[in-house]
């Protein structure tokens, strides 16, 4: 592994020409070739250039040495591109690793992690590079089954039975023969036929043709409520053996993605459908995986299990509905599956009694359970995380109980689901009745699996020397109903991507404008399992931005410790209102937490702050995108405009000029205490005498902090103020290792009102 590229031979002219003729195709749209984006191009040319996909993958392991000398050229390679902002990522790997697929008949996988990217890769990006090279290619967007409608459920729906719900939700109540409310009743049939209504509508667009089957297509994006009945799902899709089979908005799409040189997809999709044959074999692409900085988190997510204590109306439906399933193939279960189920909701219902008795000791547990006031959210759960990963004393017992009855009911699911499959395939005009019934089980199986694959964790020991899981319980109290779920998580995602992922990819891209952390990979390419492996080159590709005349770092010596909570909060909040006075366009406060953030919106209900109030416009309030159109629309109407926001407007927002002058970081924005897979691992690693503060906690909050001040200079013209209020920046050690990580912007210190510049 290198980490320049000062030895790394000059690429041959030929091999860039892709990316001079994308900059000559869209010169007249504002682009135009710039350093970091050429010597971006260069370095993932050279790296990945020595590759061919077309010769069997190496039998040596991940990570060996490789003696190019003994053996050829490697035959895995990856490049990590740190890419400044401004420099032209996306143009970069696009316009050089399309071509190096085509010349050798395979195909690119372009992963991102936000909507906003996929959407420019899929309007600007991909369509003008296509018309540029001489060879054409086909490219298309691969989405989750659940962005696709399912028409079985579709047609099954519009009749506007709310019975029929029963088929899809494994939250519904099961039938009773006791008398209801009449009232009650004729509501919920009014909201169904309501529903039906927008269904019937959607059926008649699918059929007429102007609509296929895309949520993100419909013209009014319906809410949760609307779309989640007849979404498509895995567990209650019978595939090529349903009767809508060959009309499948999904597997339509599926059929397109077959065809196209290029998918783009997002992070979680493809780890989540690894093996499963839903998207080309990675060891048979180029992948590129942009805003490479989100793949760790979303491996722990991946990996992480959970499991609902407290709701249970669908163990209530599981006998029926298996009985009807059995009875309607003539087929007897060989479990007894009522006295399993019954086994098992006993074993769940002792589970979650113990657990909230040891909640109920925990001090924290009598604020969260208190009532709210009118109209205050609900409190946070309380967390309850078991040190070493080791179950409470006398919880053995039922967890294996769970775990047991749950596996045992999953493999009559599995008998069950094979025989419908075979019934339809064998008698095709039962086909319809056969979908029916494979989704009445496939409401009910992910609930079985979250229980199985839960305890299982739960019940996992670890080898000497190999981190624990974590594992811990959650309760909280939401509209006024008790919450408790069961929860266990891998704690290294290094180790997770190393052999799920990086074990099948031979040629890769991995790219963002923060891989680096306190000045260097080693962080990063420890999260995300690439640490040691010889396969992978790095390089630095700098801005085109002059962070120095473009851009101040304030950093505001205040009197209060950050570690005294209150004293703190007081004093910036203090301070952050004076500097938004000088608020005249466009402004972004990024606040560390919910409760510094909620202080901050009830100080604004103060008279003396009546002249901000209107222009303040938080996180919460609306949808992101409606937040960030008033927010546009006020500053081009000449308006002061200032978002408060939290982690996600930290680094997902693309603020250019007016839009965003200033920005206010209230304090270094640290991962929360509370975190129960961060106690775990940092625990582990006082265990094996490394400090967690510095191996893991600065680094996180370096790269975090790259990304918040990113959010102030977004093209070559803009002109902002960084503040903030942490003045630990300049007098912890630790924070002058962050200070070293971001870019050279001109960096100021101020003490009692006064600025003055730091040497």
């Amino acid at each position: 592994m290198t980490d320049t590229a000062a030895d790394i031979p000059d690429a041959p002219t030929d091999t860039l020409s892709p990316l001079d003729a994308f900059a000559h195709a869209v010169h007249n749209l504002g682009f135009r070739d710039r350093t970091g984006q050429r010597e971006m191009a260069e370095h993932i040319v050279v790296t990945l250039g020595v590759v061919d996909l077309t010769q069997p993958p190496p039998e040596e392991a991940i990570g060996a040495s490789t003696d190019h000398a003994d053996i050829g050229p490697p035959q895995r390679a990856i490049a990590v591109v740190q890419a400044g902002t401004g420099v032209g990522k996306s143009a970069a790997y696009v316009a050089t690793v399309v071509p190096m697929a085509l010349s050798q008949g395979k195909r690119v996988l372009i992963a991102t992690a936000t909507v906003a990217l996929q959407e420019q890769l899929m309007a600007k990006d991909l369509p003008r590079l296509s018309q540029a090279l001489p060879q054409p290619f086909t490219y298309a967007l691969a989405k989750g089954r659940g962005r696709y409608v399912c028409r079985l459920k579709l047609d099954q729906l519009s009749a506007g039975d709310a019975s029929s719900a029963n088929l899809f939700d494994a939250d519904a109540p099961p039938p009773s023969d006791t008398p209801t409310d009449s009232a009650a009743s004729a509501r919920e049939a009014e909201r169904w036929e309501a529903r039906a209504r927008h269904y019937a509508l959607w059926g008649k667009a699918l059929d007429a043709g102007t609509w296929d089957g895309d949520r993100d297509r419909l013209d009014d994006p319906p809410e949760a409520e609307l779309w989640v009945p007849v979404a498509a799902e895995r567990h209650s899709c019978s595939a090529r053996h349903c009767p809508s089979y060959h009309g499948c908005s999904y597997y339509r799409a599926r059929a397109q993605l077959a065809q196209a040189n290029v998918i783009v997809v997002n992070h979680d999709l493809l780890l989540s459908t690894l093996g499963l044959h839903a998207l080309p074999d990675p060891s048979d692409c180029f992948v590129v995986f942009d805003e490479a900085h989100h793949l760790p988190q979303v491996a722990q997510g991946q990996f992480t299990a959970q499991m609902d204590l407290m709701r249970s109306a669908w163990l209530d439906r599981l006998p029926k509905a298996v009985s009807e399933v059995a009875a309607a193939l003539a087929e007897r279960p060989e479990a007894d599956v009522p006295t399993l189920t019954r086994e098992l909701k006993t074993a769940i219902g002792e589970l979650a009694r113990l657990a909230m008795q040891r909640v109920g000791e925990l001090p924290e547990w009598a604020a969260a359970s208190r009532p709210p006031r009118a109209g205050a959210p609900d409190p946070a759960p309380v967390v309850d995380r078991f040190a070493q990963g080791r179950l409470p004393e006398g919880w053995t017992e039922a967890v294996d109980a769970i775990n047991t009855r749950a596996s045992a009911l999953l493999k009559v699911f599995e008998s069950l689901a094979t025989l419908l499959k075979a019934n339809a395939r064998d008698n095709p005009s039962d086909a319809p009745r056969c979908a029916q019934l494979y989704s009445r089980l496939g409401a009910i199986a992910p609930r079985l699996q979250q229980a199985q694959e839960t305890t299982a964790l739960w019940l996992q020991d670890t080898a000497d020397g190999q981190p624990p899981l974590a594992k811990w319980m959650e309760a909280g109290v939401r509209h006024g109903l008790v919450t408790l779920t069961a929860h266990a998580s891998p704690l290294l995602p290094g180790s997770l991507l190393r052999y799920q992922l990086w074990s099948k990819v031979r040629a890769a891209v991995l790219t963002s404008a923060s891989l680096t952390s306190c000045g260097t990979f080693h962080h990063f390419l420890h999260e995300v399992g690439l640490a040691g492996d010889a396969a992978v080159s790095t390089r630095e590709a700098q801005s085109p931005f002059d962070h120095a005349n473009q851009g101040r770092l304030i950093v505001v010596d205040t009197q209060a410790d950050p570690k005294d909570l209150d004293a703190y909060n007081t004093e910036v909040l203090q301070a952050l209102w004076q500097d938004l006075r000088e608020v005249q366009r466009g402004a972004l406060a990024l606040f560390t937490s919910r409760a510094q953030l909620r202080q901050a919106q009830l100080q604004l209900e103060r008279g003396d702050l009546s002249d901000l109030r209107g222009c303040i416009l938080a996180q919460g309030d609306a949808s992101r995108t409606r937040l960030l159109q008033q927010h546009a629309d006020r500053v081009q109407a000449g308006q002061p405009s200032i978002l408060f926001g939290l982690q996600s407007f930290g680094e997902g927002l693309d603020l250019p000029g007016e839009l965003c002058e200033w920005v206010f970081i209230t304090k270094l924005p640290f991962a929360s205490p509370g975190d129960p897979v961060g106690q775990a691992r940092a625990d582990w690693l006082k265990a094996q005498g490394r400090d967690p503060f510095s191996d893991i906690v600065v680094p996180t909050t370096g790269a975090r902090l790259l990304q918040w001040t990113g959010r102030a200079l977004r093209t070559e013209t803009d002109q902002a103020v960084v503040i903030c209020y942490d003045p630990r920046l300049l007098r912890q050690a630790y924070g002058r290792r962050m200070l070293a990580g971001l870019p050279p912007y001109r960096l100021q210190r101020r003490v009692k009102g006064v600025v003055m510049d730091v040497g």
